[in-house]
C-alpha cells in the first residue's frame, strides 16, 4: 500500500548509475544495441511508492554509441534522428500505475524528431536504499518497443537475398537509478 503525503519529491536521474539502451535487428540475423550516453530526466513523487509520479527525460542524439562511429554518424544524419535539426529525443509521462508490488505502467508522450507518439512501457520497481554518501537512492528497469518508422527514422535496405538491413521493431531497455534531491 503506497503512502501518499501532500509534500511532493523531487529525483533526478543518476546519469553515472543509468544506462539508456535500445535493440533493433541487424538483417533480421543479428541484433544490434546502442546506448545514449548523455541524458538527463527528473520524477516527481507524491507516494513513497512512485504511484502517479510525473516523469520527464531527455537524451542528447549526438551522444548515440553503437559501437561502430561510422553507423553513429549515419544514425545521427538525416536519414534516421537528424542531430542537427532535432537534437534531443523527449518523454514526457501521462501516467505512472501500479500492476501488482514492483511492477508498473507508464504511459507517455515519446517525441524524436518532430513527432511524437503515445508509447506504453514496463517498468519493474527495485526499491529503495541510501549509498555510502547519504544520498536516497530508486532504482527501475523499464522496458517497451517502438516503431521507428511511426517516428520518421525510415531509412532501410535490402540485402541481396532480399530481407531488410534495419527492423522497424526497436526494443528498449533502461536501467534507471534515481537520487532524491
Amino acid at each position: 500500500m503506497s503512502t501518499t503525503s501532500n509534500v511532493k519529491t523531487l529525483w533526478s536521474i543518476d546519469p553515472v548509475h543509468s544506462e539508456i539502451f535500445f535493440k533493433v535487428k541487424h538483417m533480421m540475423v543479428s541484433t544490434v544495441t546502442g546506448a545514449f550516453n548523455e541524458f538527463k530526466g527528473s520524477v516527481e513523487a507524491q507516494a513513497d511508492d512512485f504511484e502517479n509520479a510525473e516523469i520527464s527525460f531527455e537524451a542528447d542524439i549526438n551522444s548515440i554509441d553503437t559501437k561502430n562511429e561510422q553507423r553513429d554518424g549515419h544514425l545521427k544524419s538525416a536519414d534516421f534522428f537528424d542531430a542537427e535539426n532535432f537534437p534531443t529525443l523527449k518523454f514526457k509521462s501521462t501516467a505512472f500505475h501500479k500492476k501488482a508490488d514492483g511492477s508498473y505502467e507508464l504511459f507517455g508522450n515519446l517525441t524524436i524528431k518532430d513527432v511524437t507518439k503515445e508509447v506504453l512501457l514496463e517498468v519493474e520497481y527495485n526499491g529503495r536504499a541510501v549509498d555510502p554518501y547519504g544520498q536516497e537512492k530508486a532504482g527501475f528497469e523499464i522496458i517497451g518497443k517502438i516503431s521507428r518508422k511511426e517516428y520518421d527514422l525510415k531509412w532501410n535496405a535490402l540485402t541481396e537475398a532480399g530481407s531488410v538491413v534495419v527492423s522497424d521493431e526497436v526494443r528498449l531497455a533502461l536501467n534507471v537509478q534515481l537520487v532524491l534531491g
